[in-house]
């Protein structure tokens, strides 16, 4: 053992890359000198990029840093089996639509005309049920919002977009649509909407021309999804495939122009209620169809590479991905989550979380520890982080 460690550290890192996830768990136990080698993120690196939601992505760029990859691989472990804890965090009367988003160490959580803000535990355990903040000014209920590094961007019922300042209390409300505005996102000091009204519109959201609206565009049907590309060069929409053209079709951001149509087999009514970019050239989306279909995009036509079918042929209202492996769906029947591993064709794990009442997942978000869904009545949140890592600072 002192010979091994006498090696320059590049070597002892391509020996170690050899090993499996539990010969270096039983190498760690050897010594303290070896403990501490085994425990750097380097050693668990090729193992990481490898196993699910360990926050790495396709690329491999490292997304959760402060976190050690050892600790993150023996929870990975625990996505994989389906091993966690559920709780309802937080409970309301009346049946809502609410939408989610994840900041770092921050819940967002819209219900009704509201967004409450949330602080996640620093233990891990769940969130705080006393809001540190709340965004108000819709009439009627916010359909979506999307966070930007400085704003939070909302989209009502009432036809209205609502751009608020995060760390202040100053906002900005414009009319935005005839109807209520279904969907929303904002890259790059653009903001993309769409809404029942048949249209999506391209706003400014720079200091000189905020709210301006710089482009309309007919879809010829209502608009239940768009996303921005992370190049910022083009966006999609979703529609709901109720006329004669393809429900995902993409545009220049510039110039508003159609790109590609993606998919012809869609059935009639097989509307796009959710996607998500990977990369500039993939994309995920999921819908009335049951199937969460995976897109290439460097092609000229575009392609589906990939789909996973909804087993209980139940409508898919939201998709996340961990950018890497790991799929997380959220069905329209009893609060069904289902997480998915890319390079198998069958689902990895089923959680059903309203059952015996029924509900739409109407939106889920995750990181490394924890799954956080959102269902008619309540939020639910599913904790996977092994007991042993509680407590570690």
């Amino acid at each position: 053992m002192l010979f091994l460690f006498q090696l320059p550290e590049d070597i002892l890192y391509l020996i170690l890359s050899y090993l499996d996830c539990k010969a270096l768990n039983s190498l760690s136990q050897v010594c303290k000198k070896i403990y501490y080698f085994t425990s750097r993120d380097a050693v668990w690196r090729r193992i990481a990029k490898e196993c699910i939601n360990t926050g790495i992505n396709r690329q491999g760029t490292d997304l959760f840093s402060r976190i050690p990859l050892k600790d993150r691989v023996k929870v990975s472990q625990n996505w994989r089996r389906g091993k966690c804890r559920r709780d309802a965090v937080l409970k309301w009367k009346n049946n809502l639509l609410p939408w989610i988003q994840l900041d770092s160490g921050v819940l967002y959580l819209s219900q009704a005309a509201d967004i409450r803000v949330y602080q996640l535990r620093a233990d891990g355990g769940g969130l705080k049920r006393k809001p540190v903040a709340v965004f108000s000014g819709h009439q009627e209920d916010v359909c979506r919002f999307v966070l930007t590094d400085t704003h939070l961007v909302s989209a009502g019922g009432d036809g209205k977009i609502i751009l608020h300042q995060r760390r202040s209390s100053f906002s900005v409300e414009f009319s935005a649509h005839n109807q209520e505005v279904n969907c929303i996102d904002s890259k790059g000091g653009i903001i993309v909407s769409g809404s029942r009204d048949r249209t999506a519109r391209v706003w400014s959201l720079s200091s000189n021309r905020l709210g301006e609206c710089l482009h309309t565009i007919p879809t010829l049907d209502r608009v239940w999804s768009v996303a921005i590309s992370p190049s910022q060069s083009s966006f999609v929409t979703g529609t709901a495939c109720c006329g004669h053209v393809a429900p995902l079709r993409i545009w220049d951001l510039e110039s508003c122009q159609q790109l590609l149509c993606l998919g012809s087999d869609f059935r009639r009514g097989a509307g796009v209620l959710d996607m998500v970019f990977e990369s500039p050239s993939t994309l995920l989306s999921c819908g009335y169809d049951t199937y969460i279909r995976y897109w290439d995009l460097r092609v000229s036509s575009g392609k589906c590479v990939m789909e996973w079918e909804e087993p209980h042929d139940s409508a898919l209202y939201c998709v996340q991905s961990d950018g890497n492996h790991m799929i997380a769906s959220g069905s329209s029947y009893y609060g069904v989550v289902r997480l998915w591993d890319k390079r198998q064709s069958h689902c990895l794990q089923t959680f059903s979380l309203s059952s015996p009442t029924s509900s739409p997942v109407y939106c889920l978000r995750f990181n490394t520890t924890h799954l956080f869904a959102a269902l008619a009545s309540a939020l639910y949140a599913l904790d996977f982080k092994a007991p042993e890592l509680r407590g570690r600072k």
